[in-house]
């Protein structure tokens, strides 16, 4: 599968933006998909993960409730729809693809794909 990510930006703090992260290659519809992001000098960090199906998503702490994760098999892609930036979330968002566990995607290791990275930039 390749991933390609895009809709990353500059936005100021309170803000929103939609990343996208388009699949090829695979049949789209049987992996779980994720989103990670590194900042700088940090660790790559769990955001969101979301079934195959589309039925179950998971998030870390840090931005429930101001981002959802949703895909449309239909079209290859999953989106991350960001609302109430802040400057923490400020990083290069991954997005990614692994077989769907059935208990939630939070680890790196249990993705096989990944796309090159999309830059979110939240100014205060």
């Amino acid at each position: 599968v390749q991933l390609q990510a895009s809709g990353g930006g500059l936005v100021q703090a309170g803000g929103s933006l939609r990343l996208s992260c388009a699949a090829s290659g695979r049949p789209f519809g049987s992996y779980a998909m994720g989103w990670f992001r590194q900042a700088p000098g940090k660790e790559r960090e769990f955001v969101s993960a979301i079934s195959w199906s589309g039925g179950s998503a998971d998030y870390a702490d840090s931005v429930k409730g101001r981002f959802t994760i949703s895909r449309d098999n239909a079209k290859n892609t999953v989106y991350l729809q960001m609302n109430s930036l802040k400057s923490e979330d400020t990083a290069v968002y991954y997005c990614a693809a692994g077989p769907d566990y059935g208990l939630g995607n939070r680890e790196e290791y249990e993705y096989d794909f990944w796309g090159q990275g999309t830059q979110v930039t939240v100014s205060s």
